[in-house]
């Protein structure tokens, strides 16, 4: 005897879907990846030097071609985001970011000499180019997919996938360099992206009313901004209302200086370890990753911080207060690492002072997202222009001071930075908006 059966719920009313947790694992992914395949050429620049017969400046340049391409596509990456939509903009940001990381290690058996330079060069170059848009249209999406009160922990906790995975790059990347060279290291580190870049393609859409999984009560929780289209593309006007606002200048300054200490510990702690402290590769391999994931506790324990203070003190006090402890901290803690005696002492200290940094991720991009709203891929490039130029200045510097070894000069500069960072929140409003 045939059984009733139950009537079928309507994909569009199952209450236990939440498509915007998906999405934001995807965007969780991008980030992780995006630090893994940066991270990497870091770890795999010490046995690159000698056998492509490169010294410290020289693989500073290749760094620095990161840091160029990154910055100059912070803002024209927002507004591709907000001309073509999140969904499209990560498929060919991906592509190219994964042909940029095979061509790397690829390079050495087709070419030499100063050939070889230029191909790793533009290979930098171009992965640097392909980044830059990751998180200010992450930003974009965050924007449309979540409430207002959410904003630092979802910036929180994305910051804290990057150095989870900067974290696994030197425990992954050291031991395999030791068992099988640095050019197959990176290349199996690479191929994962591919799915990850395919999958997204396949599921995402640009906004919650445009996803066919979301239901009507996800669209409900998330307020009535979920119902809104896909970010239109910036008229000039608009542009230069967000070019002159206090606001954002403010955040962005702050962030270019912040961010000489970020790149100083992101990029050059692995050759100071072993360089400065006398530890070996693998043993620098391990605690290199440290740093990293002290960071991405930091991170995600800022983003949350910041959301339960937005929620209890408005965004304005609530997103300044970490600020304004957490990088004087981290100026005071880098001067403890230069000056300790005992090379672990100094490796706590770098890693409690990457901590303190990364706090900050979620008050600066929620501010900047209060700031602009519907435009915050446009600002948030803006912003991450101002970090990035702190890296593009920093490391050529920090890369002159190591060759000479002058490693306690590179972190003193980080401690004045720091503390002039954070007397730039004493001015900034994240609710006069632009």
């Amino acid at each position: 005897m045939t059984q009733p059966q139950a009537p079928s719920v309507p994909r569009r009313a199952r209450p236990h879907l939440r498509v915007r947790r998906k999405i934001y694992l995807f965007l969780f992914a991008f980030g992780f990846i995006a630090y893994l395949q940066h991270a990497s050429i870091t770890i795999a620049g010490v046995p690159m030097m000698p056998q492509l017969r490169m010294n410290e400046v020289q693989l500073s340049w290749l760094f620095d071609a990161f840091i160029l391409g990154y910055t100059i596509m912070q803002f024209p990456g927002g507004l591709l985001g907000q001309r073509f939509g999140a969904r499209l903009t990560f498929v060919a940001i991906g592509l190219v970011a994964f042909a940029a990381m095979l061509a790397t290690p690829l390079a050495p058996a087709l070419f030499t000499g100063a050939t070889l330079v230029a191909v790793l060069l533009t290979a930098q170059l171009l992965l640097g180019l392909a980044q830059g848009p990751i998180f200010p249209v992450s930003a974009g999406v965050f924007e449309a997919w979540f409430r207002p009160v959410r904003w630092p922990l979802v910036q929180g906790v994305q910051s804290m996938g990057l150095q989870l995975g900067a974290a696994v790059a030197p425990l992954l990347i050291a031991p395999l360099m030791s068992a099988f060279g640095w050019q197959r290291a990176l290349l199996w580190t690479t191929l994962p992206a591919l799915a990850v870049i395919v999958w997204w393609g396949w599921y995402a859409r640009d906004t919650p009313a445009g996803h066919p999984g979301v239901s009507a009560e996800e669209l409900a929780e998330l307020g009535p901004t979920s119902t809104g289209s896909a970010p239109q593309p910036m008229s000039w006007a608009r542009a230069w209302a967000l070019l002159k606002d206090r606001d954002v200048l403010l955040l962005t300054v702050s962030y270019l200086l912040m961010n000489y200490v970020y790149y100083l510990l992101s990029t050059w702690v692995f050759l100071y370890l072993v360089q400065e402290r006398h530890f070996t590769v693998l043993e620098s391999g391990v605690l290199a990753a440290a740093p990293p994931l002290a960071a991405a506790v930091g991170a995600g324990a800022g983003g949350y911080a910041a959301s339960v203070l937005s929620k209890r003190l408005g965004a304005r006090r609530g997103l300044r207060i970490i600020p304004l402890l957490s990088l004087p901290a981290a100026g005071l803690l880098q001067f403890l690492a230069v000056d300790a005696v005992n090379a672990y002492l100094a490796v706590v200290a770098l890693a409690l002072c990457y901590a303190c940094v990364e706090l900050n991720e979620g008050p600066y991009w929620a501010a900047i997202m209060h700031v602009a709203r519907t435009d915050t891929m446009a600002a948030s490039g803006l912003l991450n222009t101002g970090g990035n130029i702190g890296g593009l200045i920093g490391i050529p510097i920090v890369g002159y001071l190591a060759q000479h070894q002058a490693w306690t000069s590179a972190f003193l500069l980080g401690t004045v930075l720091a503390v002039l960072s954070a007397a730039a929140w004493l001015f900034v409003d994240p609710t006069r908006r632009a």
